[in-house]
């Protein structure tokens, strides 16, 4: 088995997917995510910086608007977002301010990594926050980062950055020299073949991300913008900046301790060894 570098974790990037904010009803899933704050402030408390990017924002919109099924126009989408912004902000500062710990919402658009000016002054703002002992609770910014996009690709096409909060994530990890990204979803890691297959079992180290780990990969979810070929889109850009990433379930009891306690939990991307396919 690949053997992984040990050094001490000092600032790690946490993602929590749609699926672990919500439950399968619609509804906020809020016993887990205490659960998850709980673990992150026990991580700050042992002096690990923490950075929180979150989903959920749509979903906790549509629950509010009492949808079942989310919006297909974009207009519909962003005023989701726009609604379950607040909510989803509101459960965080609740929660963490029981655990004394201050938190700060920091939403981004794809200029914030594109402009020098601008992502200059977003790395220092978060190395601000860190520094005082803030978590900051990141987001894509739902309510007009799409309209900016569309916009752009008529009168200037351009690459997208990002398109969802794994890679945004991943972006996070690299820009602000973050050591682990952990992105939490509602499975167990990467399978060797579909988790519906009888025999199916998580992949516990990936050395390479090459056609045959990305064949793996199914599609995006029902309520998410990601999926697993997004998580390893992500993986492969913070692997490429040396650093490592894990995917692992969000419902595993005291996960994030157990994985930097450096418990073998999900599918670790090791970057010492990593060999991406070009």
């Amino acid at each position: 088995m690949l053997r992984i570098e040990e050094r001490p974790l000092h600032r790690i990037v946490v993602k929590l997917g749609t699926n672990v904010i919500m439950r399968p009803d619609g509804k906020v899933a809020l016993g887990l995510l205490c659960g998850l704050v709980e673990q992150v402030a026990a991580l700050r408390g042992q002096g690990i910086e923490v950075l929180l990017v979150s989903s959920g924002a749509v979903g906790l919109g549509m629950e509010r608007l009492g949808l079942l099924e989310r919006p297909t126009v974009v207009a519909q989408v962003q005023a989701c977002a726009a609604i379950g912004q607040s909510r989803l902000m509101a459960l965080y500062d609740d929660a963490f301010d029981r655990l004394g710990c201050p938190i700060a919402q920091v939403l981004l658009t794809e200029d914030d990594f594109r402009d020098p000016l601008r992502h200059a002054n977003l790395r220092a703002t978060l190395d601000a926050l860190l520094t005082m002992g803030v978590i900051p609770i990141v987001n894509e910014n739902d309510t007009v980062s799409t309209v900016e996009l569309d916009r752009a690709t008529e009168s200037r096409p351009r690459e997208r950055i990002f398109g969802d909060n794994d890679k945004l994530s991943a972006l996070l990890l690299k820009h602000i020299g973050g050591d682990l990204l952990v992105l939490l979803s509602d499975v167990d890691g990467l399978y060797d073949r579909s988790p519906s297959e009888p025999g199916a079992i998580v992949i516990d180290t990936v050395e390479a991300i090459d056609d045959r780990i990305l064949a793996l990969a199914e599609g995006a979810n029902e309520r998410g913008r990601g999926g697993m070929i997004s998580k390893l889109e992500s993986a492969r850009i913070v692997l490429h900046a040396g650093k490592q990433v894990i995917i692992a379930n969000g419902r595993t009891p005291q996960v994030l301790e157990r994985i930097v306690a450096g418990e073998v939990l999900g599918t670790r991307f090791a970057a010492v060894l990593e060999k991406v396919a070009r």
